[in-house]
């Protein structure tokens, strides 16, 4: 006998203005509880001290989670200048310290190196695998990891304003997989004077901006209520990389049983795409003379 699920089969996006000092995992547990939601997952995870857009998938917006994940984000934060730290950020212990303090020309012109298809080491503490382990248990029991690097894609690095000697705000668009923390940790390095991040925040996730985020103060307040599931985002949001092929009632059908279904589209053969009846999606799959061939089917 099938066990039956827990919690309501809702679907759609809800947006978290992540605070500090809490886990992205955390957050999708209260979202989750709040909706009394029988899935949740989160597109792209934050470190515990950063803010800002943690985009949460519900239900059947789970399975578009990959085209978030794979989306550009935009990143700010601020670079402490003359000191590495154990964690590159500042909850870290300081490890090597420098009296040397870059002009901002020198800063600017540093910038060009990260920028681009550029190679980067995670941090120590990161959750990168090892062996089965996570690289952050094992650092917090003392061990020292070669970390392979990892390719990322830097759309754009800019350096935003110079508070003082001491510090600097940069501005990061990048692809899938970066951390901010190895910039702030590679840029110090390159630029003699050591480094690591202070702060950092958020501020877009695709097509998901800080300013559609809830607060956690308002998501307990709204828990369980219908304000709560007012603030849901369509599924659809999570793919708006892909061309939309609205497909035939008939196709429709079809697709939603697995099958390739016919979808009005002129696209090339093998492109990904979604197929839509009234503008809803019914499957994620790659065109083929006419039809849709689905890989990931949506049970509304």
């Amino acid at each position: 006998m099938a066990r039956t699920k827990k919690g309501r089969a809702v679907t759609g996006w809800l947006i978290v203005d992540k605070p500090a000092g809490v886990t992205s995992t955390a957050i999708v547990n209260k979202v989750k509880w709040a909706l009394s939601a029988q899935k949740a997952g989160h597109a792209g995870t934050l470190d515990p001290d950063a803010t800002g857009v943690l985009a949460v998938a519900l239900g059947e917006a789970t399975k578009t989670i990959p085209y978030i994940t794979d989306a550009l984000k935009c990143y700010r934060f601020r670079v402490t200048l003359g000191a590495q730290t154990d964690t590159d950020d500042a909850s870290g212990a300081v490890t090597t310290t420098s009296g040397l303090r870059p002009t901002d020309a020198q800063i600017e012109a540093a910038l060009a190196a990260f920028r681009g298809d550029i190679s980067q080491v995670p941090p120590q503490y990161s959750a990168v695998k090892v062996d089965g382990d996570r690289a952050y248990d094992l650092a917090r029991e003392g061990e020292v990891m070669d970390l392979a690097a990892r390719p990322l894609w830097v759309d754009s690095l800019t350096l935003l304003s110079r508070p003082d000697p001491d510090h600097v705000d940069l501005q990061m668009v990048c692809g899938k997989g970066g951390y901010v923390r190895s910039i702030a940790r590679d840029l110090g390095l390159a630029l003699g004077c050591l480094g690591h991040v202070e702060w950092l925040r958020r501020t877009w996730s695709g097509p998901f901006q800080a300013e559609q985020g809830v607060t956690l103060d308002q998501i307990d307040a709204e828990a369980k209520t219908d304000a709560l599931d007012g603030r849901l985002l369509p599924l659809e949001l999570g793919l708006g990389d892909l061309p939309e092929f609205p497909a035939t009632p008939e196709g429709a059908a079809r697709l939603r049983n697995g099958n390739p279904g016919q979808v009005i589209a002129h696209a090339d053969w093998g492109s990904e795409g979604w197929a839509s009846l009234n503008g809803q999606a019914i499957a994620v799959g790659h065109y083929r003379g006419g039809e849709l061939h689905p890989s990931r089917v949506f049970n509304r």
